[in-house]
């Protein structure tokens, strides 16, 4: 039974690392305890062998990955063959095992980088391997379940995992930044029906979070406390776009929002990643993200289309105590009837049009009633 090695947990999980037969790791997570009898299994036996490379970008100064192997990837199949559904017998093999166990956690089949790459074409502009890691985060083995409508246990062992293999992944020599994220709905690109998330680990640091961590060093140097927690405070006070609040984490749509039902959840203590938190304030965590997933299918009458982004501190050695862990959602809709989509200012000039007040929004989704279980 694995343990989490923070100071201020206890809480124990179950956990078992498998290779899959096309020599994918794999690592199964469970409540209960998880039977030496099963096997992993994967859909194919022939790996993909395409190897990822990063070029860079020398006008917006960052990197470009290129995996062009991912043209021939899954793309919403039909539900009698779900590569994410359990396996139904050895002649139909999947990517999920039969068993008793709760998540599951592989390296995903047509990975965006590699930890094997070797090797990047010579280019007139910089270039470099594309290693890193992108595994797939399965959240429940039923294919009709949300993780706004999983148990509340449930989410709490999700957000044990996503701190798990952020520790384990951002251990590795290659590693900079984990970032854990759910894309749900057609609407912002998913290719599989199934509950699922998945988990980027880059051998450096992205723009958005780069950018993050770059503001919140400035303020924490300059006022010796950090921004997100003064951001927090002020939202408090307003009160006026505070969805949901315990005390310990609180869900609110930023007065900066630059989406419609832009949220943002945050524990009120200031702590770089998911694995520092306590047990108490991972539970809290766990209600607060299953109150603001029901609200927005509450809203909306229907399963609420939504980026999701778990935006912690690098993982390159350094203390960064200036950084909050806080979680993000970009849904895709400027109002109930229309479709927002990155517009000309926003995707060629990075400056945001947001058709509403975040004060009315806020409004809207705090008129949801919700039921925890």
């Amino acid at each position: 039974m694995e343990t989490l090695e923070t100071p201020q947990s206890t809480e124990d999980f179950y956990k078992r690392d498998l290779v899959k037969p096309d020599g994918r790791p794999m690592s199964l997570y469970s409540r209960r305890p998880i039977a030496e009898a099963i096997e992993a299994t994967n859909p194919k036996h022939d790996p993909v062998t395409g190897m990822p490379h990063f070029r860079w970008h020398p006008l917006r100064g960052e990197w470009v990955a290129f995996a062009s192997h991912r043209q021939n990837r899954t793309f919403l199949p039909p539900k009698e063959y779900n590569p994410l559904a359990p396996s139904r017998s050895n002649e139909f093999p999947t990517e999920l095992p039969l068993g008793d166990y709760d998540i599951a956690v592989f390296e995903n089949l047509f990975t965006s980088m590699n930890p094997r790459a070797e090797v990047a074409p010579s280019e007139y502009v910089p270039t470099r391997p594309g290693n890193g890691t992108t595994e797939v985060v399965v959240f429940t083995q039923d294919p009709e379940q949300t993780l706004g409508r999983l148990p509340l246990s449930q989410i709490e062992l999700l957000l044990k995992v996503w701190a798990d293999r952020t520790r384990a992944l951002g251990a590795t020599d290659q590693v900079q930044y984990v970032l854990p994220f759910e894309n749900r709905g057609v609407e912002v690109g998913v290719t599989l029906h199934h509950p699922h998330g998945q988990i980027y680990a880059y051998p450096f640091v992205p723009p958005v979070p780069a950018k993050m961590q770059e503001a919140q060093a400035r303020y924490f140097a300059e006022h010796e406390r950090g921004l997100l927690e003064d951001i927090l405070s002020q939202e408090r006070s307003a009160s006026s776009r505070v969805i949901y609040d315990d005390g310990s984490v609180v869900a609110f749509v930023p007065a900066f929002a630059r989406y419609p039902y832009e949220v943002w959840i945050a524990p009120e203590r200031r702590v770089p990643s998911l694995s520092i938190l306590s047990n108490e304030e991972t539970v809290c965590l766990a209600r607060a993200l299953k109150t603001v997933l029901l609200k927005y299918d509450g809203l909306w009458q229907r399963p609420f289309p939504y980026l999701m982004a778990l935006y912690q501190a690098p993982t390159d050695g350094g203390a960064h105590p200036e950084f909050h862990f806080h979680i993000e959602f970009y849904p895709p809709y400027r109002t109930r009837e229309k479709l927002k989509y990155l517009a000309g200012t926003e995707i060629g000039g990075g400056i945001f049009v947001n058709d509403a007040l975040p004060e009315e929004k806020a409004a809207e989704l705090k008129a949801v009633e919700v039921e925890l279980s």
